[in-house]
């Protein structure tokens, strides 16, 4: 895409389709793709059954599916002629939905089968057409007259600007309300250009999609950029257990994936950190850094193997990822990538590569995208992350207090979260601005670096610090058949669980406030009995536990 080529979507994929006509576009893992001129006349098609339904520029089309290609091409349509597409986030509540469906007066909205439940008592009063994501059949109104034309042409011409506004994306933050974020056509396809100065894609790379695409990190890195590209995207046609996703990783064989730090934090821990714990010899060894980077060598060209063995570029994003992990990571050799942004940015403003990436740290700014720390503290150099370019979103949609502040009025986006910037332009996160914790002597205490000492303790799955009456307090959700399985091995039969749990606790209390400064000292751990609810992202949803209303259940 040329730079002077006004940055729509219709732009985007009329390059596209010219560049990369013939060549395979999308599909399900396991079957054949649909080349980029296939997808093109589908998106024309599904453009024009829009046409029929009544929806014109502007108007609200909203997507509530779980991946499949066809919820890439209902989104490419909705765009194409200059209407607004509003994602729905699969694991939303009936009550998110409705919410959404009503805030932002959703004309048609297409639906996976297995979600259609979630529509059955919605009181938008705006939604007139229900359609079925996997033919285009409508569901509601009964006896609709309009009926999907696969060879279907629009009629209309549209013309569109770069400013149109593209989507309405409603956040599933760690914060509270949802808010509908407005991403104009230049937010999403300056970024999705732009990203290829992180990894340019090309017609070679294949993605493997496992996150959902209704959150702007999937779409736009992992849609979008893909189609900038020539690059093939495959989804997978059931959720991604075990035996879906490791005969799908054996077929695509993908050159680039898309995690969230759970994910490969979950593997880590449950797969190679307990293979590397079994006995005590292969511990003692592991103990040892020269053998512990060996160790960590091996497992990795597993893991390569495991994920089809063809992976150069694995991105991280979301949420922090564990010190422990991403130091395995490295040692292993793994391809791995980490990005940082926000919905509000489209997403991305700093990110790494395989190549460049350094410890610790999101990597260089985008380019095209300015950042700059706000009112950084004197010594350590920490302050707010403060952003401007292109990829800033126009506001929040029918919020104009909320989007006072956090943009200013010259422009740049407050981004909530503290950082540092290096001189060669390497950004690295503390964390949330919201989150820190003021000590008794004045200096900040960031919960997520203490979690992650947390999280390196064996047998935790997940945890969360908070501040209680001043006092730091770790709630932590423990996994329950590590306990068992290594009291087991310890041929400890004498004991209950009730009392293996307290043992634990007792002991990861001691291993907390060994590894931490005397300023950050855990004064209570608390054991969390269910997991923690997270973001679509997997960032846990803190403003739930910060009054003690969920947590106070457990004990």
């Amino acid at each position: 895409m040329s730079q002077k080529t006004p940055f729509t979507f219709p732009n985007l994929i009329a390059e596209t389709v010219k560049k990369h006509g013939p060549l395979p576009s999308m599909g399900f893992a396991g079957e054949v793709p649909i080349t980029y001129n296939q997808l093109n006349d589908r998106i024309l098609s599904v453009s024009a059954f829009l046409e029929q339904l009544g929806v014109v520029p502007g108007t609200r089309v909203a997507i509530l599916s779980v991946n499949m290609p066809n919820w890439a091409i209902v989104y490419l349509a909705t765009v194409n002629i200059g209407a607004v597409v509003v994602p729905i986030l699969p694991d939303f509540s009936v009550s998110e939905i409705d919410n959404v469906l009503n805030h932002s007066g959703v004309f048609t909205i297409f639906v996976s089968s297995n979600l259609t439940h979630k529509l059955e008592k919605n009181s938008a009063e705006s939604l007139r057409y229900i359609v079925g994501i996997e033919d285009f059949s409508i569901i509601h109104p009964h006896k609709s007259q309009v009926v999907y034309r696969p060879n279907g042409h629009p009629i209309q011409k549209y013309h569109i600007s770069e400013n149109h506004l593209a989507a309405i994306i409603y956040t599933s933050g760690t914060t509270g309300k949802s808010k509908g974020v407005m991403l104009s056509h230049k937010n999403i396809c300056f970024t999705a250009y732009k990203c290829r100065s992180v990894e340019p894609l090309n017609t070679s790379d294949r993605l493997l999609s496992v996150l959902p695409l209704s959150h702007t990190y999937e779409n736009t890195i992992g849609l979008m950029l893909p189609l900038v590209g020539g690059s093939s995207v495959y989804y997978l046609s059931k959720p991604p257990t075990p035996s879906i996703l490791l005969p799908a990783l054996k077929s695509v064989r993908p050159t680039c994936m898309l995690t969230v730090p759970l994910i490969i934090e979950k593997i880590f821990h449950t797969r190679i950190k307990t293979a590397f714990h079994k006995n005590k010899l292969t511990r003692m060894l592991y103990a040892f850094p020269p053998t512990r980077t060996m160790m960590n060598r091996l497992a990795g060209k597993k893991l390569m193997a495991i994920f089809g063995g063809e992976l150069k570029f694995f991105g991280i994003g979301g949420a922090k990822l564990s010190e422990t992990v991403e130091r395995f990571l490295i040692d292993a050799r793994f391809p791995i990538a980490i990005g940082y942004g926000l919905t509000e940015t489209s997403p991305l403003l700093a990110g790494s590569n395989p190549r460049n990436h350094r410890f610790r740290s999101t990597g260089p700014i985008l380019e095209g995208v300015s950042v700059k720390i706000h009112q950084p503290d004197p010594v350590t150099g920490e302050g707010e992350i403060w952003a401007k370019g292109a990829n800033v979103m126009k506001g929040y949609y029918r919020e104009p207090e909320l989007t006072k502040q956090i943009i200013t009025d010259d422009g740049w986006i407050k981004t909530g979260d503290l950082g540092v910037l290096s001189d060669d332009n390497f950004l690295s996160i503390r964390g949330r601005k919201k989150n820190v914790i003021i000590g008794a002597n004045g200096e900040n205490i960031y919960p997520e670096e203490i979690e992650s000492v947390i999280n390196n303790f064996r047998f935790v799955n997940e945890s969360l610090v908070l501040e209680k009456k001043g006092q730091l307090v770790a709630l932590v959700h423990f996994n329950k058949e590590d306990i068992e399985t290594f009291y087991q091995l310890m041929r400890d039969e004498l004991k209950g669980f009730e009392e293996r749990c307290e043992e634990v606790r007792k002991e990861l209390h001691q291993f907390i406030n060994s590894k931490l400064s005397r300023n950050s000292q855990i004064k209570l751990v608390v054991s969390h009995l269910h997991p923690f609810q997270k973001t679509a992202t997997q960032k846990i949803k803190r403003f739930l536990y910060q009054d003690g209303q969920i947590a106070g259940k457990d004990k």
